[in-house]
């Protein structure tokens, strides 16, 4: 575990094994130990480095939300790769994390070698679909400052529809998941929604035609909504894949983790052997 300092905030950073770089993003709620299942066997094939992101985990959760903006992320990260000599790294992001590699590689393609998306969002296209969305996400931002975090995981995040599929994960595998979403602080989730939530986000549309990266994109059959938006930006990424997992929902790593760790380890194999 480390603390690295860029541009005046923390990110706790976490790497092991050896060989190609490859950096991993969690969703909203989370935090980079997350990946912890996948690391195995994910560095018999890479290095493996997972960072808590702006208002998650350990990293540093600013007031400001717009320093947890994509795009301030996005050059924070780039000067983590940097600094531990791990760029071009493969991104895989999840979710939010999704969103978070995809602004990395429009904005700095020369940190990214290979994206693997899963449930990614290239942002909200309607102008007024945004703005309802930003209204929305400063509602909910209130409310995990006024009710706390127990309140927010039990009676609102976990009972959401996209979550729908962690009904049926193994009990133990249910209460892990809960645990951690709880270590994170009401004001670091808050202010990551106001900054970096889908509504706050500038749309990525007009610029995915530009990712000159290989591009695996995974899509849970059990999430309607979150597919589609899978399939879009896997339609504008040239030579992008889509993998849709049946089976699983918003967080196919989580439902079915033993087909991702298989998928995202061929996928590995294939582009670092190029």
């Amino acid at each position: 575990m480390t603390l690295l300092t860029v541009a005046g905030v923390r990110y706790e950073v976490r790497s092991g094994g050896d060989g190609p770089p490859l950096l991993l993003l969690h969703g909203f709620t989370g935090r980079g130990a997350d990946w912890g299942p996948m690391l195995p066997a994910f560095r018999r094939h890479a290095r493996t480095i997972t960072v808590d992101l702006l208002g998650h985990g350990r990293s540093d959760a600013p007031v400001d939300p717009d320093r947890h903006a994509l795009p301030a992320q996005a050059a924070d990260l780039a000067r983590i790769l940097r600094r531990l000599g791990a760029a071009p790294a493969v991104i895989v992001g999840y979710s939010f994390g999704a969103r978070l590699a995809l602004q990395l590689a429009a904005d700095h393609p020369d940190v990214v070698a290979a994206l693997v998306l899963e449930s990614p969002s290239a942002g909200l296209a309607d102008p007024v679909e945004r703005a309802r969305r930003q209204a929305a996400d400063e509602a909910l931002a209130a409310r995990i400052e006024r009710d706390g975090i127990e309140a927010f995981v039990d009676t609102w995040w976990e009972t959401t529809p996209v979550f729908a599929s962690e009904r049926d994960l193994p009990p133990a595998a249910r209460a892990r998941l809960r645990s951690a979403r709880l270590r994170n602080g009401p004001a670091g989730l808050a202010a990551s929604l106001r900054g970096a939530g889908q509504g706050a986000m500038e749309p990525l549309f007009d610029r995915l035609a530009s990712i000159a990266r290989p591009a695996l994109v995974i899509g849970g059959a059990l999430d309607p909504i979150g597919l589609d938006r899978a399939r879009e930006v896997a339609g504008r990424i040239p030579g992008a894949r889509l993998i849709v997992l049946s089976g699983a929902g918003h967080g196919a790593h989580r439902d079915q983790p033993a087909a991702f760790r298989r998928i995202v380890t061929t996928f590995l194999q294939e582009e670092l052997a190029a």
